[in-house]
């Protein structure tokens, strides 16, 4: 998968591109009726977003002039329409993971905190 392979730790990476894939797999493997892997996620990408210029009549558009004469405005149609969903699947999961995370953490402090007022009364 494509990124900024220089910015993260090889570990955070792994990590990243895996959480990608299953939102991914969630959104628009779904909507694609695939499974999202690794080798074929750019190829899906694509076809979604073909997917998404057409139900925004642009496809004609971007056969004529090509992606790279659109304006910022179009692009970003097509792309917040095919990338709102799978960032917003990750930003879903991330928050999961952190509330499970969390959880043992805070029930640790609230028994510690019934220890401590047990033990004061």
């Amino acid at each position: 998968m494509a990124g900024n392979d220089g910015i993260l730790e090889p570990k955070a990476r792994r990590e990243l591109d895996k959480l990608k894939l299953e939102a991914a797999n969630e959104t628009l493997g779904r909507d694609m009726g695939t499974d999202v892997t690794a080798e074929n996620y750019e190829e899906t990408l694509d076809r979604k977003k073909w997917e998404a210029a057409e139900e925004l009549g642009l496809k004609d558009k971007i056969e004529d002039v090509g992606w790279e004469n659109m304006t910022t405005a179009e692009v970003g149609k097509i792309g917040g329409k095919v990338g709102g969903q799978i960032g917003g699947q990750m930003v879903k999961e991330l928050i999961s993971a952190a509330e499970s995370q969390m959880a043992p953490v805070a029930d640790e402090a609230l028994d510690k905190e019934a220890t401590a007022n047990t033990k004061d009364g």
